[in-house]
């Protein structure tokens, strides 16, 4: 039986079909969910427009979320690891292109990056960005990258980075759908859990996210970010590797520092 979160996202779209259609899946995978899985949730939410809190209150919901109570640091660093999420997960609507265009830069590497994803979405519409995304990460046959923890680590999917996992999210509560046969460190639903924790999403001790990012982050993502911002077929895409390389090389300094 589907919950409550699931049934809204299929309704709101007009059906399994187009959902599925949307977030890049086959129809079957949807049509086996009970809920919407942890790592799809940053991909539903941009097809359908509903919020995470209302597609699993379980995650995300406000007895876990406690905003006030995080300074501004940590806001815009949830706020930099969602938006690396969201791109990551699934090509961009127009909708949220035309919100990228509105960004703001400075003279920051971050800025910097901002700024130049903020004139990447405005050079480029929704369609090229989709084609783009399915050159760069599906392809035919598969894409020019592979964005899992894997495969970078070890040249190969589902090994032992995966197992280490995927032991963590059962630690943090987060379980996988049994159903959905991607694996669990693609580079967007790690940065949506870096999201989660750092914004006390999650029932996660202090000091996690450091914990999190030492052990499935940082051994890897900037190589990615790297490998993004040069990739053959990456245009808009080029600026969020850029964006991404600048932001993990400001965590990985801060994380270096005495607590």
């Amino acid at each position: 039986m589907r919950d409550q979160g699931l049934e809204h996202a299929i309704r709101s779209v007009g059906g399994v079909s187009e959902l599925a259609r949307r977030i890049g899946i086959a129809q079957p995978s949807v049509s086996n969910w009970n809920r919407v899985p942890a790592e799809r949730v940053a991909a539903v939410e941009a097809a359908t427009g509903i919020s995470r809190t209302a597609l699993r209150p379980d995650l995300f919901g406000t007895d876990f979320y406690v905003s006030d109570t995080l300074d501004e640091i940590d806001v815009a660093r949830a706020q930099e690891y969602a938006l690396l999420s969201m791109l990551l997960a699934k090509a961009p609507t127009a909708d949220l292109l035309t919100r990228l265009e509105n960004l703001q830069g400075d003279e920051s590497e971050i800025g910097k990056a901002h700024a130049l994803l903020s004139d990447a979405a405005a050079s480029m519409n929704a369609q090229q960005v989709d084609r783009e995304y399915f050159d760069v990460f599906i392809g035919v046959g598969r894409g020019e990258l592979l964005p899992y923890a894997s495969y970078y680590l070890t040249g190969f999917l589902h090994e032992r980075p995966l197992a280490r996992l995927r032991g963590d999210l059962f630690l943090l509560g987060i379980e996988k759908n049994e159903a959905n046969p991607d694996p669990e460190d693609h580079i967007a639903f790690l940065c949506e859990i870096m999201a989660g924790i750092v914004a006390k999403r999650f029932p996660a001790p202090i000091g996690a996210d450091r914990e999190f990012f030492e052990k499935h982050i940082k051994p890897w993502a900037s190589r990615f970010f790297a490998d993004l911002e040069a990739a053959e077929s990456a245009k808009f895409y080029r600026s969020v590797g850029k964006l991404g390389r600048a932001f993990i090389e400001i965590e990985t300094e801060a994380f270096a520092l005495p607590s």
